[in-house]
């Protein structure tokens, strides 16, 4: 059995993927983009080894961040373990919608053959663009070249078919309510040494993708380039952070089969929720 778990960044996946992997003895494979990367922790939020409960993850903290690692790349990794792991219960986890749909669906990387002029566009017209092609798009604005790269790739076509079948469960909450756990967990990373885990970065030098991109690494290292305040950059954090929340909603809403849950207060609610979606789709 393969299941998914799925939302916006700060919902609570990780607390249930690690409930769902203990009840049904499951590995978990990693699907969130910036979580692959190594010594990117709070920042992404990245499970501690405590919150893990001995519980196998995998595509985790394993790549440098100096390298760049691709949806393609992703793709592959993802269909190597879950052929290793075929006589398992593999449970996916993460918020990159489009890294599980490169691994489950039969989604293909080629370039086209006679490639569009964008030469036209401007360079937010093309970011607009990047953006209603994945929602999860993180390339900068001003970097054109990628911008122009990704639009010419091929996307998923619209009905591209299911290799892997899966049950997606999605978190969601009032949108107030998860802005909130945003501001409040954008906060608390701050404490717990955020500022100090990207000035090591700054301070070796390091501007590789990962780090340009990623949301709370990009803004402190305007703050350090002394581009903006402190205060500033951590409101561009939370910001980026609340934008990042909506296009991910967009994405899964209408790119996958997803089975969305209300999160409780009580999440021991949520947890017996998603137990019963499953027990109920084994049965079809």
């Amino acid at each position: 059995m393969i299941l998914a778990v799925v939302g916006p960044t700060g919902v609570g996946k990780t607390k249930l993927s690690i409930a769902l992997a203990k009840k049904y003895n499951a590995i978990i494979i990693n699907c969130d983009a910036m979580q692959v990367y190594q010594d990117m922790n709070i920042g992404t939020a990245k499970v501690t080894e405590e919150e893990k409960e001995g519980i196998s993850h995998y595509l985790l903290d394993f790549v440098p961040v100096t390298k760049n690692y691709t949806v393609y790349d992703y793709q592959k990794d993802a269909r190597e373990i879950m052929a290793l792991h075929q006589n398992q219960n593999i449970i996916f986890v993460g918020g990159t919608g489009l890294y599980l749909k490169a691994a489950l669906y039969q989604y293909q990387f080629e370039e086209e053959k006679n490639p569009i002029d964008y030469s036209k566009y401007s360079n937010d017209e093309l970011y607009q663009m990047c953006l209603k092609k994945d929602a999860n798009c993180s390339i900068h604005s001003n970097n054109r070249r990628r911008l122009e790269r990704f639009l010419q790739k091929e996307n998923t076509p619209s009905d591209a078919r299911l290799l892997y079948p899966a049950i997606i469960l999605g978190l969601t909450m009032e949108r107030e309510k998860l802005y909130e756990r945003i501001n409040n967990r954008v906060d608390k990373m701050i404490e717990e040494g955020l500022l100090e885990e990207v000035k090591s970065f700054y301070d070796q030098n390091i501007h590789s993708k990962a780090l340009e991109t990623a949301i709370g690494y990009k803004e402190l290292y305007a703050y350090f380039d002394n581009q903006f305040t402190l205060e500033e950059a951590i409101e561009k954090v939370k910001q980026n952070s609340r934008k990042y929340a909506k296009r991910q909603f967009t994405f899964f809403r209408h790119q996958l089969p997803v089975h969305w849950i209300t999160v409780e207060q009580d999440f021991d609610k949520t947890i017996e929720e998603a137990i019963k979606i499953i027990e109920n789709e084994k049965k079809q």
